[in-house]
């Protein structure tokens, strides 16, 4: 017996592209009756119909990477298309089959800058990505507060090779070790943003990496724009201006389904500290051809004229305004799951060293 047919639609706008639309029809668990549109450019014009057809037949179940596939499979070498992609048309598709999600079908919620310890943000960065990934808690951006001055490496990152205890013990500096690669982050009270965001995988489903930086970050880029700084990435994960880069990204996805997608943009850094405290600080400054460092590094500062707290506040109601986000809070359940995380694996010689 037949599967009743069903009627799905689903739209995916480019990141800087075009606007992809695609009805379709899912009979006995394969696309049928397959129409994209959209406001994209494609030659020649019968490579629509190409595209429709190669999508008709194809398992519902087919993933991203399947469909982009078949969706090349079928160009002809000499097509052209502009504004969008065969993985474009894949991720509208995905989201016509409920199997991809953009940012209007999800409620956003934001949590203000709250102080916590080092330890404890990363902790609360694993703890707040499962939950999400769970469907316990709404997709959230949390903002960061700290008070003592701390080094935050990457996941893969080695100890001895990035920290100079020396300098770190002389400064009184807290070393702790994150969930997601990239590189080391220096901080101390006000001197950088720090955000993290957690969704649902499905978010970016079908995304590149790379892709996945810019189109998370795009409320990012519009609050830097409102603050008269237009900024862009630098793949793959550098937030830069025509000045020089601005902060650096990093993500980690878990296997319940939740991502974690974090950044780090510099203030006002005392450069002169950091290159006493990071040894990777110094190869880079030697790279670039630079003697010594500046006393300070703040891009933000300088370039907007403006309070740390002004540029947070513009960011958290960019965020508002783009996805209706509500403002939130941690709960006393997240916090506790968090101080145990810190006791048992955040703050542990194992899990600190585990790259030495």
């Amino acid at each position: 017996m037949s599967e009743q047919q069903e009627s799905r639609h689903g739209e995916y706008k480019v990141p800087g592209g075009k606007l992809v639309v695609v009805d379709l029809e899912v009979r006995d668990g394969v696309l049928d009756s397959v129409s994209l549109s959209g406001d994209f450019f494609l030659e020649p014009d019968d490579a629509l119909e190409d595209i429709n057809r190669a999508l008709t037949g194809l398992p519902a179940d087919s993933t991203a990477e399947q469909i982009a596939l078949a969706v090349r499979s079928s160009l002809h070498p000499d097509a052209v298309l502009f504004g969008f992609s065969p993985e474009a048309v894949a991720i509208t598709v995905r989201r016509a089959l409920a199997k991809a999600t953009g940012w209007a079908d999800h409620e956003w919620e934001i949590i203000p800058p709250t102080p916590l310890s080092t330890h404890m943000h990363v902790a609360m960065d694993e703890v707040l990505t499962e939950e999400v990934g769970a469907g316990l808690r709404n997709p959230t951006l949390r903002f960061w507060e700290w008070e003592t001055p701390s080094v935050v490496i990457g996941s893969f990152q080695s100890l001895r090779n990035e920290v100079d205890p020396d300098g770190a013990e002389r400064h009184g500096v807290t070393v702790v070790r994150r969930i997601s690669g990239g590189g080391a982050m220096f901080m101390e009270h006000g001197n950088a943003i720090t955000y993290s965001l957690y969704v649902p995988q499905s978010l970016v489903d079908g995304l590149s990496f790379a892709d996945s930086y810019p189109f998370l970050d795009a409320w990012v880029m519009e609050s830097l724009e409102r603050l008269g700084i237009k900024a862009w990435y630098q793949p793959l994960n550098d937030i830069a201006t025509d000045q020089g880069k601005i902060g650096g990204a990093a993500q980690k996805r878990l296997s319940s389904g939740g991502m974690l997608h974090h950044v780090t943009m510099s203030y006002d850094i005392d450069a002169d500290k950091m290159v006493q405290v990071l040894r990777i600080g110094k190869e880079k400054l030697s790279d670039k051809g630079t003697r010594s460092a500046k006393k300070r590094v703040d891009p933000l500062r300088r370039q907007t004229g403006l309070s740390r707290e002004e540029i947070i506040d513009t960011m958290m109601q960019t965020f508002t305004e783009r996805y209706g986000a509500k403002t939130t809070g941690i709960t006393d359940t997240e916090m506790a799951r968090a101080k145990e995380k810190v006791e048992q694996k955040f703050n542990t010689s194992e899990w600190i060293t585990r790259v030495p």
